[in-house]
């Protein structure tokens, strides 16, 4: 039956159909072949109750609160606060770039949005600085893969939603991976500097840095409020993701007058639109969870491992190359919708921490983000930045690289992902 399962799906792939049916009509078809006495009522009951859950009441909040403030100042604070911290070093508009946008994806979750963001403002300035073309586009786009881990990310939420792990434990692993890979991404700018002969700008004075960390006290509060709020115990993350809302309308209408009333609406249009693609993949999504559960399909790979006498090891390394070739095709929440649920529970068999394997799953996403031919990020630069997708994707390769040694380092060594969740919750 798995096997049916998955050619009707690929299938569908190749034939170019839409993400939401290949999601869909496998699962319609698995019962019409096998499951023909299950009422259609059952199935309009798993698709509606799928997504009628409050944990996802973040990921529209979450997706609004990013649009507000790409459309707004705040990305342009964080930015500004970020070079002037870190624009002395060597290559420092690289580590600009990277802090950047690891600050804005802790304000919006989002990969696609921190691109956008982040693109127009830092991708001059890292030409100008002496970044060669490659590099800096592939910089740009990978140093957004970051907003997928650091909080409050939607990845982590959709995940957290099909596994029942703690919200608020996957954000504190998420925090310390996504830190480990901005490092990491550190590492090679200033191997890439060195080999460049690149020099950094002159160093603020501490005067001027404090000046800007004043300035910047409307941007930074939307982390500390999001972030100290769920782990204080004030929020939960979806009362988070509502207050972030909230904060940004009122900073970006009140505080610095960027958004009026006509904005407000355009900007929160774009943001439904964006949000209805997201729901309709999880309902699709579910349906077919529903049928990889009523056949066992778990079961079957769990048997299977077994009679092969596979370890964790072995398991670990089949969870990521199956990430690994699924986001080249697809985009990042459909694989979570397709492979959490059937790999997920032979995680938990095998003693695997469900935060732990969150962040192998997530890190997996993020390489999926910027992976050719189907990487979603690379076309958001590409538009952007009005720069050929080939040239992207050139620049993306070294990055891609570094990305599966951190992914290796976080699968085997699952300290990294657990020392924060351990400190905080234990």
């Amino acid at each position: 039956m798995i096997w049916l399962l998955l050619a009707f799906a690929l299938l569908l792939l190749l034939g170019g159909f839409e993400m939401f049916l290949v999601l869909a009509l496998p699962a319609l078809g698995l019962k019409e072949a096998f499951y023909p006495n299950l009422p259609d009522a059952a199935l309009v009951q798993k698709v509606i109750g799928g997504i009628n859950h409050s944990t996802l009441l973040a990921i529209p909040f979450f997706i609004l609160a990013a649009h507000l403030m790409g459309a707004g100042r705040i990305a342009n604070q964080l930015t500004g606060l970020m070079r002037g911290f870190l624009g002395h070093t060597r290559g420092g508009m690289g580590h600009t770039t990277i802090g950047a946008s690891m600050a804005f994806g802790s304000v919006s979750g989002s990969a696609p949005a921190t691109v956008a963001a982040m693109g127009r403002m830092v991708y001059p300035q890292m030409r100008e600085t002496g970044f060669s073309e490659r590099f800096g586009l592939g910089l740009l786009v990978a140093s957004a893969e970051t907003a997928l881990l650091i909080p409050p990310s939607i990845t982590l939420i959709i995940y957290g939603w099909i596994t029942g792990t703690s919200i608020a434990q996957l954000f504190a692993g998420g925090l310390a991976v996504g830190l480990f890979l901005g490092l990491a991404f550190a590492a090679m700018v200033t191997v890439e500097a060195r080999r460049r002969g690149l020099q950094g700008g002159a160093r603020t004075p501490w005067s001027e840095r404090l000046a800007m960390l004043w300035e910047a006290k409307w941007a930074l509060g939307m982390p500390l409020i999001i972030l100290g709020g769920i782990y204080t115990g004030l929020f939960t993350p979806t009362e988070a993701a509502a207050v972030s809302v909230v904060y940004a309308i009122f900073v970006e209408m009140v505080i610095f007058r960027e958004l009026d009333f006509r904005k407000l609406v355009a900007v929160t249009e774009e943001s439904a639109v964006a949000t209805a693609v997201i729901f309709v993949l999880l309902a699709m999504g579910g349906l077919l969870s529903f049928f990889v559960t009523l056949a066992q399909v778990p079961g079957t790979i769990t048997d299977f491992l077994e009679a092969a006498d596979a370890d964790v090891v072995l398991f670990l390394l089949v969870v990521n190359l199956c990430f690994l070739i699924a986001g080249m095709f697809i985009d990042p929440n459909s694989a979570l919708l397709i492979l959490v649920p059937p790999l997920f529970p032979v995680a938990q068999a095998f003693g695997v921490d469900p935060v732990h394997f969150g962040m192998i799953v997530t890190l997996n996403i993020c390489i999926g983000m910027i992976t050719p031919p189907f990487g979603l990020d690379i076309f958001v630069a590409s538009s952007t930045l009005d720069r050929p997708v080939l040239s992207i994707i050139r620049g993306v390769w070294p990055f891609v690289a570094i990305n599966i040694v951190v992914l290796l380092i976080v699968t085997y060594v699952p300290e990294i992902s657990l020392f924060v969740p351990n400190l905080i919750f234990n």
